[in-house]
């Protein structure tokens, strides 16, 4: 099989996968006080430390949780309660589900946030929380956050960032641009599943929605994942080649379009390096899918979830994509992708396309005198 899919979760790196059998190999629990205790305490600070480094953050202000779905969750009921939230239209269903209520913002065909019109939006909701991703999941568009975040301090609005996709592939100092909270997690780094952190600015205090033995200095209950909190450190530690992964992005796109006719959603915005969205003109999108899973390709037609339903994509909606938004797949590129597996996705992508197209043409009605 070639995996295409990294953005639902990324192939785990070795680094990761001996930081993680490092931790379950240990008996201690982190918050006993004996010896063994002791131990896994300091692999769980450990690993908070590395985050705090990398993310330019204070230990003191790193949330563990199970997954970046509770760490959205976590800033908006905690940072969100008392205030107007806004949301952008493209963002993940984990935001959409936590904050129902919302004030939904409107994208540019890019993808991105007018931010003109955010300025807007801005002086009518005051002191909103908004929350946005830095990278959006299904197109890699990336998100101005510096000029947004920017915009939000002049209203006394704070910002959220989910920057789950963006981590370790699109590093930026967002708390330093002025984000309130960043949420990352660990299996879209490389790392186990079962473990992602909300990362919130200097000092900032939030109460808990998870009650229980007061780990977390409160802020969330239950016993740590350890061996997953320590492979999502070792993983986001990890270097990332966002040239070599870009170039063979961008022959990817090349080969796809100028074999199929493929069009690319998002072309116009900067992008994370390994994620592209490629729409066929009158091929479902579940009809790639299946065509390219014959083929022993992964891919995917938007966020993984766990229904597995296949619906038309509400982020291609939104930027204006129309009847392309239930045509199109998404290629997001593992950290170990290699020349050879865009070779063959190229190849296997025309075939699918062609099959399709024939199939198309055999099952339209013929004319009668």
């Amino acid at each position: 099989m070639i995996y295409l899919d990294a953005n639902a979760t990324e192939p785990l790196r070795p680094e990761a996968r001996a930081a993680a059998l490092h931790a379950m190999e240990q008996a201690g629990n982190p918050s006993s006080i004996h010896q063994a205790g002791r131990a896994t305490r300091r692999i769980l600070e450990d690993a908070r430390e590395q985050i705090a480094v990398i993310m330019s953050a204070s230990p003191a202000d790193i949330v563990f949780c199970s997954g970046a779905t509770e760490a959205n969750a976590l800033a908006i009921h905690a940072l969100g309660a008392g205030r107007p939230i806004l949301i952008g239209a493209t963002e993940h269903d984990a935001i959409r589900a936590a904050a129902p209520q919302a004030v939904v913002m409107p994208v540019l065909p890019s993808g991105q946030i007018d931010p003109n019109l955010l300025s807007a939006m801005l002086t009518q909701h005051q002191g909103a929380l908004v929350c946005l991703m830095a990278a959006n999941n299904e197109t890699g568009v990336l998100h101005d956050i510096a000029t947004i975040a920017a915009l939000c301090a002049k209203t006394g609005a704070l910002l959220h960032v989910d920057a789950v996709q963006a981590a370790g592939r699109a590093r930026q100092d967002w708390l330093a641009m002025g984000a309130a909270s960043i949420a990352i997690s660990g299996h879209k780094l490389g790392g186990p599943m079962g473990a992602g952190a909300l990362i919130l600015s200097r000092g900032r205090i939030i109460s808990s929605d998870i009650r229980g033995g007061g780990q977390e200095q409160g802020r969330r209950g239950g016993t740590p994942s350890l061996p997953a909190i320590a492979g999502m450190a070792a993983a986001l530690a990890c270097p990332y080649d966002a040239a070599r992964i870009t170039a063979l992005r961008n022959r990817l796109e090349r080969d796809a379009a100028a074999n199929t006719g493929a069009i690319i959603h998002g072309l116009a915005a900067p992008r994370l390096p390994n994620t592209t969205n490629l729409g066929l003109h009158n091929i479902r999108a579940d009809t790639q899918l299946i065509g390219l899973d014959m083929a022993g390709i992964a891919v995917s037609a938007g966020a993984a979830c766990s229904s597995g339903r296949l619906t038309t994509s509400h982020v291609l909606a939104a930027m204006g994509a129309g009847s392309m938004a239930g045509t199109s797949i998404r290629v997001s590129l593992p950290w170990n992708v290699t020349d050879c597996d865009i070779t063959d996705f190229t190849f296997a992508y025309a075939e699918m396309a062609e099959r399709a197209s024939a199939g198309a043409r055999l099952r339209l009605p013929t004319a009668t005198a």
